[in-house]
């Protein structure tokens, strides 16, 4: 079966809005909205294909860019390998130079748009943050949801509330104020049991390795407007993952933490390996911070999931 390499964009404007464009009905899909880009001809590096085909198909030249992610996707009569940037600056004003409608839209509202299916990996990795905060551990719930608090105002868009030390019930009573404190701001992810996915419809679930392992077969566990991730620690948990059909996960431990000295580590090469094969938003996790994004974007993660590195002081 042909396999076509196709670069494509996410194109953020000043506000923040993403631009998709809807594909001609006489393509492959046609319709159906996208993201800009075309095909990667011979010879020809990604973002040299990206930054002519946003030339021809928009009339504006990248400024600045960055891979986002790459999705391998088979449809019954041929395979596509996308090649996503973030086009974050650019000159010049979008407008459809082949006559195909554009529409500048919310990160939030692209689920409300119909997609090719390989495109929806493309959406969640458009939707998240590039940083991942898990509270930690040993902290009294008022003070937690203080520190939550000055997360929020420094930016922090995505949550995980971690506190396995706690009770059940003293758990679920700081996810009812965390769900608040974060309402408008940010992604909350809870942890615990399926029983209280009904109870929490605003928030996401975060599966550990275990229920990742004992549910995947059973496929994903509520619809897909809500986020749903798992931890991850190697091949076999990045393929449960798909099978579950998660939003994004966590790999680690790429480095040494303080919370599992001697733990064996992946490092930044097998880390890379591992995310080059799987279609998903993933965040490299165990040691990193905010000066690890770089590497880490480098590696093919989304970003950095961080304890220490993203609490406030």
């Amino acid at each position: 079966m042909k396999c076509i390499h196709v670069a494509a964009a996410v194109i953020r404007s000043a506000d923040g809005r993403i631009l998709i464009a809807k594909r001609p009905l006489d393509k492959h899909q046609g319709g159906l909205w996208e993201f800009p880009g075309g095909k990667v001809e011979a010879g020809e590096s990604v973002e040299a294909a990206l930054a002519r085909e946003l030339v021809e198909e928009l009339g504006i030249r990248v400024t600045r860019a960055r891979p986002l992610i790459q999705v391998r996707h088979a449809y019954p009569d041929k395979q596509v390998l996308l090649d996503v940037w973030e086009v974050s600056a650019f000159e010049g004003e979008a407008h459809g130079a082949e006559g195909q409608p554009l529409a500048w839209v919310q990160a939030r509202d692209l689920p409300d748009y119909q997609f090719p299916a390989a495109n929806l990996p493309i959406i969640a990795a458009a939707r998240l943050p590039d940083r991942y905060l898990i509270t930690p551990e040993g902290l009294e719930p008022q003070v937690l949801l203080k520190g939550l608090k000055v997360a929020l105002d420094a930016g922090i868009r995505l949550v995980q509330l971690r506190a396995p030390a706690m009770f059940d019930a003293q758990y679920r009573d700081m996810a009812v104020d965390a769900v608040g404190l974060c309402a408008g701001r940010a992604q909350l992810m809870l942890k615990g049991p399926r029983e209280w996915l009904g109870d929490f419809p605003s928030a996401g679930w975060h599966l550990t390795a275990r229920q990742l392992r004992e549910y995947a077969g059973n496929g994903r566990p509520f619809p897909a407007q809500r986020w749903l991730a798992a931890s991850c620690h190697d091949a076999e948990e990045l393929q449960l993952a798909t099978l579950m059909g998660v939003d994004f996960v966590t790999l680690s431990p790429v480095q040494p933490t303080h919370s599992h000295p001697g733990t064996p580590v992946l490092g930044w090469a097998k880390s890379s390996t591992l995310l080059a094969g799987f279609n998903h938003p993933a965040y490299l996790l165990g040691g990193l911070g905010a000066d690890d994004l770089p590497p880490a974007l480098q590696a093919g993660a989304q970003g950095v999931a961080a304890v220490r590195g993203f609490w406030p002081d």
